[in-house]
């Protein structure tokens, strides 16, 4: 198993994402405000493709640091890819779904954590 933290888990997560040209990609630090996870890493894609493409990068970055998921799901529509880490939740949206869904609002009180590169970009 990894050494790094778990928001070192989630910012990998977020850079995979990036790597797959994500957008809008953020992570919300919900320790307190659900049992569910620690941290969600919400992104959005243009196409199902890469919806797809996406979900299998962060799975692929995150396998070679030996962090493999509970579960994932969503992989066949392609509009919502749930990937469970258990402390971190990865949700991976067409653009579409993620706004209907708007998960940002439903976690508003949700700590917004910035990735060190996106002042970079």
């Amino acid at each position: 198993m990894s050494d790094l933290s778990i928001k070192d888990i989630a910012l990998l997560a977020a850079d995979a994402a990036d790597d797959k040209k994500a957008e809008e990609i953020e992570i919300l630090n919900v320790q307190g405000l659900t049992v569910i996870a620690d941290y969600f890493v919400i992104c959005s894609a243009n196409s199902d493709q890469q919806v797809r493409a996406i979900a299998r990068a962060i799975d692929e970055k995150l396998s070679e640091k030996g962090i493999e998921p509970k579960k994932m799901a969503g992989m066949n529509d392609a509009k919502w890819v749930l990937i469970d880490y258990a402390d971190i939740i990865v949700h991976v949206f067409h653009k579409r779904e993620r706004e209907y869904y708007d998960l940002e609002r439903l976690w508003s009180d949700a700590e917004k954590i910035l990735r060190t590169d996106e002042n970079n970009e």
